[in-house]
């Protein structure tokens, strides 16, 4: 079945939940680049810059997770397919001036399907990391904004996100 670029591909003809079959793409490098940020209370910030969060290293601990939770996306998301990923690099952000971690994750592959959910999880599960070991001094975080920047390579090309 021919699918169009307003076709949401996850459903057969007669909606139903289906995997996308992929065996007939062709293999190419894939990129992916999410972004997403956690505001805090500013006493919270301070302690996550001066490694004075009882549970440790916060953004250490957010970044090994962050990768760990790239390579587990097909785990948590029903219809994604496992692919092996080739790299995943996660940054953080201090934003002072809005007490905000921002968090961006890029993940490359060489497959028959991209990996924007890889990249979205990485940034997701950073940012209930970082959740997870400050909500003892501040339950009221926010996690806003998770979004994909930017995807290079496969079938539909060139992505960049645009406000």
């Amino acid at each position: 079945m021919e699918r169009g670029f307003n076709v949401l591909t996850h459903f057969d003809k007669d909606g139903k939940a289906i995997m996308v079959d992929v065996g007939n793409k062709n293999e190419t490098e894939r990129i992916a680049f999410a972004e997403g940020k956690i505001t805090m209370k500013k006493e919270t910030l301070n302690l996550i810059k001066e490694g004075n969060m009882k549970k440790g290293d916060v953004l250490g601990v957010s970044r090994v997770a962050a990768i760990m939770g790239s390579k587990r996306t097909s785990d948590l998301i029903p219809l994604c397919h496992p692919i092996m990923i080739n790299g995943c690099e996660v940054d953080f952000e201090i934003d002072d001036e809005n007490n905000s971690v921002i968090i961006r994750a890029n993940v490359k592959t060489t497959g028959k399907t991209g990996v924007e959910m890889e990249a979205l999880t990485a940034v997701s599960i950073a940012a209930l990391t970082i959740y997870d070991m400050c909500k003892a001094v501040d339950k009221a975080m926010t996690i806003e904004g998770i979004h994909l920047r930017e995807k290079i390579g496969g079938k539909s090309g060139h992505y960049i996100y645009e406000k």
